[in-house]
């Protein structure tokens, strides 16, 4: 059993999130998914809500866990994790440009390779942006996200609209 570090914000986890997580822990076993904080970044949901979510999300799900990630390179926490790769989850052509800069820096600075898994069809169209205006606007999100963050959205947006 190897393990992989799935990072990003998730503000909020979508399926797209989920189908490439649980893929790849059926093909390396352990898998940490890494919730981060982008300083330039602005939030809907707090840290604490991100990781309570991502937690509900995946606990039913063998060989994943769920974990804050510190303000640290991505590469220095995943070496310090024991990690063999970094995996990322690709919807197209703009995503892949930019995370195959991020993968190189990852690489030229500790050697941790990033491996990318392209997103199914299904949920290529999906972005915690487009999850949060399709919510703020009243639209079914049901079949594009798990159900603690549907939850979690539909009290959001009750009580403060949403707002980016």
């Amino acid at each position: 059993m190897q393990t992989v570090i799935c990072p990003g914000s998730f503000d909020p986890i979508h399926n797209g999130h989920v189908d490439v997580i649980a893929r790849a822990a059926k093909l390396y076993g352990n898998v940490i998914v890494a919730i981060a904080h982008n300083s330039a970044k602005k939030y809907s949901f707090t840290l604490d809500e991100r990781l309570a979510m991502a937690q509900e999300t995946f606990e039913y799900l063998d060989g994943v866990q769920v974990e804050l990630m510190p303000n640290v390179l991505l590469a220095d926490y995943a070496r310090s994790r024991g990690a063999v790769a970094i995996v990322k989850g690709v919807r197209n052509a703009a995503d892949f440009q930019y995370e195959v800069q991020m993968a190189s820096m990852n690489r030229h600075l500790t050697g941790i390779e990033t491996v990318f898994l392209p997103s199914d069809p299904k949920f290529s169209h999906l972005s915690s942006t487009i999850v949060r205006d399709v919510t703020r606007y009243g639209g079914d999100l049901t079949p594009y996200v798990p159900r603690p963050v549907q939850k979690r959205l539909e009290v959001k947006v009750t009580e403060t609209g949403l707002e980016d």
